[in-house]
Order: C-alpha cells, then structure tokens, then sequence
C-alpha cells in the first residue's frame, strides 16, 4: 500500500466514526424531541462509536464507503402523528450527513483557497497541506455517501422508513418482515459493485453541485 493510500485509509476511520455517530444521534435526538425519550433513557444520545457501531455496517462504511449503524431504539407508541413522526426521525440521520458533507466541501474549498495564495515551501509542508485537504474531501464523501445510501427506501435503511411507513399496514409490515434478507441482498450488491457504481455516480453528481455552491460562497 502506498504512503497516499495509507494516510487516505487512516483518515477514513474517523470520519467513518463520527459520520455514524451523528447519524444515530440525530435520530435519537428528532425522536426526544417529538416526544420519545426511548433512545435518551438507553444513553444513545452521545457521540460515543461504540454505543452506535453495527460491525458489519461499519466495515461497509471503511471499504464500500457505504453502510450503517446500530439502529437507535424508536417507540413510535410516544409520537402524537405515527406516520409523520416516524418519517421525520428517520430523515433526521441522512439530513445529518448532507449538512456535514457540505461542512467537509466548504472547509475544503477554505483551506484550497488559503493555500493556493500561501504555497508550501517545504516537502513537509506540501504533505501536511495535502493531508488537510484529503482528511476534509473524504469527511464529504463518506457523509454523503452515508446520507444517500440510508435513502434507498427498502429495510433496514432509513428511506423504508421515510417513504414506506406511508403504505397500507399490511403492504408496509409486509416488506418489513423480509428485513434481515434484504440486508443480506444488500451486501451481495455492495461486494459486487451493482449498487456501488449507480450510487458513486450519484453521490459524484451531488458533491459536484455541493462543490459549485461552495465555491460561489468562497471564490478562488
């Protein structure tokens, strides 16, 4: 492994830890708020990893930079609208990550912008800038990732709960029963690269159009 790719992978565990970690925080967080105290009385609401990693989803995060975590509990029974609710505490994860990959790409554009007026004058400097800027870009891309993978509305991510929880009961606990097969047909996808390439081509697209918003708030 190259020294690039050595500081790119040691870089892309902590962002891994704190991309979860928000995540499930934030799902935690939206659900006391609209009346659930389950996740707060379990001590999920803290940004501890190891109270939110899921092994194999953080594998998938650290090598397919797309993935998961252990589900903060949710007691619908406390929410006042079911369907809403429930729909609003799942989004709170993915909306996490899309402002914290638009945080990443506008520290990106920050520290590109201040060092292409102040250029390195030493090899150690030129690694070190180097270093900045990849340790913000991968931060962007995993939280994007992240956001855009929990979407997909099929068990056990976060888009079955935003856009599936509004079918018939029936047709909704229906799909839900197959949830520990559709995860397994997920890490199918994932180590084949079917769903990896449809997705990197999305999130390529999304952080392009984060980069351009970026770029006009902090022009080069």
């Amino acid at each position: 492994m190259s020294t690039s790719r050595l500081i790119e992978f040691l870089f892309v565990i902590p962002c891994v830890l704190i991309a979860l970690s928000v995540h499930e925080v934030s799902h935690g967080w939206m659900a006391y708020k609209l009346g659930d105290p389950t996740a707060k009385n379990m001590g999920r609401l803290t940004l501890n990893p190891l109270k939110h990693l899921d092994p194999i989803g953080t594998l998938c995060m650290i090598f397919f930079h797309f993935g998961w975590a252990r589900p903060v509990p949710i007691n619908t029974r406390y929410f006042k609208n079911n369907k809403r609710d429930t729909a609003l505490t799942a989004a709170a994860g993915p909306i996490s990550n899309f402002i914290m990959a638009f945080a990443g790409v506008l520290f990106f554009q920050i520290f590109a912008v201040i060092f292409a007026h102040h250029p390195a004058q030493s090899e150690f400097a030129v690694h070190l800038q180097s270093g900045v800027l990849t340790l913000f870009y991968t931060f962007h891309v995993l939280n994007l990732s992240l956001g855009l993978f929990n979407l997909i509305p099929v068990p056990p991510l976060d888009g079955s709960r935003i856009f599936l929880v509004w079918l018939p009961p029936k047709y909704y606990f229906g799909v839900m029963q197959y949830e520990r097969y559709i995860q397994i047909a997920l890490l199918i996808l994932l180590w084949t690269g079917l769903l990896t390439l449809p997705l990197g081509k999305a999130v390529n697209a999304i952080s392009g159009g984060m980069a351009w918003f970026a770029d006009l708030i902090i022009p080069g």
